[in-house]
């Protein structure tokens, strides 16, 4: 009999488009589903056909809502994937909003092409469309965490909280055949994370599928609070305008979170703190329900306070002329708007405005991909290409990477070493060629286990 396997069909020594293959005797079982980002060349792997027959694959199963992770379903399910989507039930509400913006975006871009004429396609066609990610959503089959399911024959799956974003898990497979369990962590939380309750230990398994986004670094500060209040009470003094790219899921509260405490504690003025993100509104009603039901995912302390995300004068964008009206706000203010690492949505039309003055400040909060505007802007570019033009960069540029809601390299480790029972293998996936082969050598060195970091279309048998 053919033992279990793992095809690695992304996310391998690249810190995007996360998909692996398990393979059980007749049984195919998807782990996330994502887009790539950053670099061209690993975009323009978004439109080459799926590693396999979609139509092959029995059940996929989604460790959390960011496009890394989800963002490719709906290409998948139009291209004949036939099978339900596996999620946590706070993952399947925030994979409606993520999704549902995507398909818009991906059509508005492909329109903005067109129109403009920056295309070398023609016509320019959108990935997917808002359409196929209704579609997607209807497939949604969601499990509480701890609960154990059959997803395909011969093969169950559990979910374990990961603490990343709100519905994160970290997916436990085990097989009828007796071939040891295998986890995937998923993306996983700090342990700090200031809404969050932190990571579950690991369970004993034979492999670990672990991130590496940060296997080479350590979070300098706790959670980037202070930094992040020197930076924008700099701003303000001079009279300039902040513009924050975040992630519309989880960084987005974690932000209105942070300035809610500096503006409480007097470190910055209150000024009128704009939300410019149709998905960040929507995914801070997720929350706001969370916190207001006591969802167990979310901190104590935090429960029953949904006053913790307002920082005293929060305005939210609810239509376009609402995010083309603050074109026209006087006056130093602070903008929050999607996507984090500058790679589309309202932020590049605010950044686009922004950038050439000087007065103004773009704060980064957290990573920010090999390829993106937000790596441009980090590694000091002086001019950036939004739109088909090329802006020249006057405004300063500011990172807090604390805000990252990833794991450090030592927080990685503590949670491989938190089994009761070692892993027999440990696999570093999603993240850059460096970050992932650090984490092995730290995993050899300090938990003296075999580890690897796989490479793109790497088959692995459990």
């Amino acid at each position: 009999m053919t033992r279990p396997q793992i095809s690695f069909l992304g996310a391998a020594r690249t810190v995007t488009g996360s998909r692996f293959l398990v393979e059980a005797g007749a049984s195919r079982v998807l782990i996330d589903c994502g887009m790539f980002q950053g670099r061209k060349d690993l975009r323009l792997r978004n439109w080459a056909a799926f590693a396999v027959d979609p139509r092959s694959i029995d059940a996929l199963v989604v460790s959390h809502a960011h496009l890394d992770h989800v963002g490719y379903a709906p290409a998948l399910v139009r291209q004949g994937f036939p099978g339900p989507i596996h999620s946590t039930v706070s993952t399947a509400r925030l994979s409606d909003v993520v999704l549902r913006d995507s398909g818009r975006l991906h059509e508005a871009d492909a329109e903005r092409a067109n129109r403009k004429g920056y295309t070398t396609h023609r016509p320019a066609l959108p990935l997917y469309t808002e359409a196929d990610a209704i579609e997607a959503t209807k497939r949604f089959v969601t499990s509480d965490f701890g609960e154990r399911r059959r997803i395909a024959d011969g093969v169950w799956m559990t979910f374990r909280r990961a603490g990343h974003i709100l519905g994160s898990a970290s997916v436990l497979l085990e097989f009828d055949d007796g071939t040891p369990s295998v986890c995937f962590s998923g993306d996983l939380g700090r342990p700090r994370h200031p809404i969050l309750a932190p990571p579950e230990p690991l369970a004993p398994v034979g492999t670990v599928v672990v991130e590496s986004t940060y296997g080479d670094e350590e979070h300098v500060e706790e959670d980037g609070t202070e930094e992040l209040g020197e930076v924008i009470a700099a701003t303000l003094d001079r009279r300039g305008v902040v513009v924050i790219p975040a992630f519309a899921v989880d960084r987005t509260e974690i932000v209105l979170h942070s300035l809610r405490r500096l503006t409480t504690s007097g470190v910055i003025p209150q000024v009128p703190v704009y939300l410019d993100s149709p998905m960040a509104r929507a995914a801070l009603g997720i929350y706001l329900r969370a916190v207001d039901e006591g969802h167990p995912e979310i901190r104590p302390e935090v429960t029953g306070h949904p006053e913790v995300f307002d920082p005293g004068d929060l305005q939210i964008a609810e239509s376009v002329e609402d995010s083309k009206a603050i074109n026209h706000v006087r006056g130093p203010h602070i903008i929050i708007s999607a996507s984090g690492m500058a790679t589309g949505g309202r932020v590049l039309h605010h950044l686009k405005r922004l950038l050439p003055g000087r007065l103004n400040t773009v704060v980064l909060v957290g990573y920010q991909a090999t390829g993106t505007r937000g790596q441009s802007l980090l590694s000091g570019a002086r001019t950036v290409r939004i739109h088909g033009e090329d802006i020249p960069v006057e405004a300063s540029v500011a990172s807090v990477p604390a805000f990252s809601v990833h794991a450090d390299r030592s927080e990685l480790l503590d949670w491989l070493a938190s089994a009761d029972r070692p892993p027999e293998r440990v696999v570093a996936v999603h993240g850059d060629e460096d970050a992932a082969t650090a984490l092995v050598r730290a995993v050899e060195d300090v938990l003296d286990r075999p580890a690897t970091a796989p490479e793109d279309g790497m088959v692995l048998a459990l």
